[in-house]
């Protein structure tokens, strides 16, 4: 009879299917990496670099490291989880993040992630850049201010929803979101507010309008528990274009 291949991530025997990356195979076991830009739905990229770990002693991605047995992680560690509060703290810092009067409070992911790692404040000068918010589309609105760049927007209105509603302009420090349209307002796409590019983004730059704080503060997902408690609900599962979030 076969056993399922594993590898030790911080002592413990995490089993894995072939095609898993270290991420992936750790959230299907309950085990939580920290995380931005991956998505349980969409293969991942590797673009914020929060999920980085020690495989057999050298610096990489979880979500794009392929598992391979025998290799030994290291993941809760001091010097990672300094390396991780860096990352998250420029993303504050390169952002307009209004933690306490933004709607998406209690549901960012950016959000749950930097009070999981105990970030309290950005550590950097704050770049307030000037970032539009555009409320010219009926039934979305798009806050610019939060965006930290993953992509998955643009991925999931290419992949799922076949619109090619967003896309990246830019580069390094100029890098941002923009919409296709001449424009340049979502009003002027086919979006719609049932697109999965509407459900996708970790930190609220896309709100459905009319729902806003439907669920009251306190009773929102990383409200009832931290992020590091749910590795579970981040584990990979089949693409599903009109899932409810939870």
């Amino acid at each position: 009879m076969s056993t399922s291949p594993t590898f030790t991530l911080d002592g413990r025997e995490i089993p894995f299917e072939a095609g898993q990356t270290v991420l992936q195979a750790a959230l299907t076991a309950d085990v939580y990496i920290p995380h931005l830009c991956y998505h349980p739905e969409f293969k991942p990229h590797g673009s914020c670099k929060v999920c980085t770990i020690k495989a057999d002693g050298r610096h990489v991605s979880a979500c794009t490291w392929p598992a391979r047995h025998g290799m030994v992680v290291e993941n809760a560690t001091e010097e990672l989880d300094d390396l991780r509060r860096t990352l998250v703290q420029m993303l504050f810092a390169e952002g307009n993040h209004f933690c306490p009067s933004c709607e998406y409070s209690g549901h960012c992911l950016l959000q749950a992630v930097g009070y999981d790692l105990q970030v309290e404040t950005a550590g950097f000068r704050h770049f307030f850049p000037v970032r539009p918010v555009d409320a010219s589309h009926p039934e979305v609105w798009l806050d610019l201010n939060r965006c930290i760049l993953c992509e998955l927007c643009v991925r999931a209105s290419d992949e799922v929803d076949g619109k090619h509603v967003f896309g990246l302009s830019g580069r390094g420090a100029g890098k941002h979101l923009i919409v296709n349209a001449l424009s340049g307002r979502l009003a002027d796409t086919d979006m719609a507010a049932t697109d999965k590019a509407a459900e996708v983004c970790p930190v609220g730059v896309i709100l459905k309008k009319k729902a806003g704080f439907r669920v009251p503060i306190g009773e929102r997902p990383f409200d009832r528990e931290p992020v590091s408690a749910q590795a579970a609900r981040y584990a990979p599962r089949p693409p599903a274009r009109h899932r409810e979030e939870d």
